[in-house]
This record gives structure tokens, sequence and C-alpha cells, in this order.
């Protein structure tokens, strides 16, 4: 079986297993870069030998945690070709990950969550703001929300997090106003909460990534600010103000 049908089965296999679409489309980048580098082979023509080979010239430009996700990436693929039948034996069942040391997660003080809610202008601003930091929600979790995942009686909403699993998050008095506040200036009828200006529709996680930098920007807080970084801080700041680990744990989705 040549490489890029394998492919499209193996993504085909994941898409029915409920991979995201961030996973399938990082997935498919690094088969694009296999195909690239060996050209559409068939699949049984390739050993261990040729990958590690592939991924020694990979080390010289990628740093540890991509070398360690494009290795997790050929692990996947190549035990599933195994595992199907496509080959005879896993020709990655002895590569091993490089070791990668774990960052402290950096977050924002009281005092830069401020100046970036000083910085919202509009309410779909304050609005994403709000959710994303009063809920420590994933971004990827926030464009996919819908107006019928919110209840407003508990300020509560359904979220679809890693894994295709659901779980209830709570949001501030603070982001309720504020999401009622949005809402009430929409003039569209589309079911997702968070929607482009222009001819609405459901938001892009681009698209909400520029709103934050945008809203960062006007802040002008010495450091790169990104949508991660205020799941962080939601999460320091719970712990800072005495909330129990399991609780946070389970709030925050980790």
């Amino acid at each position: 079986m040549l490489l890029s049908k394998a492919w499209a089965s193996f993504e085909a296999d994941k898409r029915i297993e409920g991979f995201s679409p961030q996973t399938l489309k990082a997935y498919q980048l690094q088969s694009l870069l296999l195909i690239g580098y060996f050209k559409d082979v068939e699949i049984e023509l390739l050993d261990s030998n040729q990958l590690k080979e592939y991924l020694a010239i990979s080390c010289k430009h990628l740093k540890p945690a991509s070398l360690a996700h494009r290795i997790r990436f050929l692990k996947s693929f190549f035990r599933w070709s195994h595992e199907e039948g496509y080959l005879s034996k896993n020709p990655t069942s002895k590569i091993k990950e490089p070791k990668v040391g774990k960052r402290i997660p950096k977050y924002l003080t009281e005092r830069e969550i401020e100046h970036l809610r000083e910085s919202c202008h509009s309410p779909m601003e304050k609005a994403i703001f709000e959710f994303m930091f009063s809920t420590g929600c994933r971004i990827g979790e926030i464009v996919s929300l819908e107006k019928n995942h919110i209840n407003w009686s508990n300020q509560s909403a359904i979220v679809r997090g890693k894994g295709d699993k659901e779980r209830e998050v709570y949001f501030n008095t603070r982001c309720d106003i504020w999401l009622k506040r949005y809402m009430e200036s929409r003039n569209d009828h589309n079911p997702a909460i968070f929607v482009t200006t222009r001819q609405p529709h459901k938001m892009s996680v681009a698209q909400m990534r520029y709103i934050i930098k945008r809203i960062s920007n006007r802040a002008e807080i010495n450091k790169e600010i990104h949508p991660h970084q205020l799941r962080h801080s939601y999460a320091t700041h719970l712990l800072n103000n005495g909330a129990p680990t399991r609780s946070h744990t389970k709030s925050y989705g980790a």
C-alpha cells in the first residue's frame, strides 16, 4: 500500500475514533512531511533504520518537543498500519521519544489581567476575554460553543474537550453580564456563541487568537500574551484563592 493511501485510511479511522480537528490537522502535516521525504513509496519498503535516519535529520532543526510530536505520529501511524495488516512488523516499535523537560507554565498577574480587561473595547471582546478567563477553557472548546450549550440559570456551559469528552464549566457574574450584552448586540441567527462581525459565522481558532492578540497589544504588557496563558492564569488564581486541587482539576479539564 502506498504511503498516501495508508495515511488516508489512518486519518479516516482516527476521525471515526473522535480525534480532534486540531490533532488531525497536525497529523496531516506530519504525513505530508513524511511523504515529502520518502516520496509516495510502498509503506512496507520503509524499515526502522530509514525512519531513524529521517528523525536524525529532523533533529537538526526541531526542538525536542517538536521532535517528540513527530515521533508520536510515526509510532501511532506505523503501529496502526501493522495492526491493520499492511505491515508484517512495526518499524517504530523500538524508537523512543526524546526526554523533554517540563516547563513551568507562564501566567499573568492580577494586575496584568486588569490591564487586559480594561483594553477590551467591544461587548464581543469583553465576552470572549471574561469567558476565557473565568472558565479556563481551551480556545478550541470556546469556538465550538453554541447557544444551547449555555445554562443561564446557574451560569454554566457544557464544553467538549480532549478525547471528545464533555464537561460542565462555570462562569462568573461579570462574564454572565458581558455574554448577555454581546448576545443582545447581535442581529444574526447563527447558533454559535462567538461569531465573526462581518457576515456572521462561527469564529475560527485563528480569528479568536487574533482578537486576544489585539487586546494584549492595547494593554501594552511587556510580555507575549496568548490564549493558553489565560488558561494557566485561571488555574493559578483558582489555587491562590484556596480552591481544592481536585475541584480545580475537574473544572480546568486537565
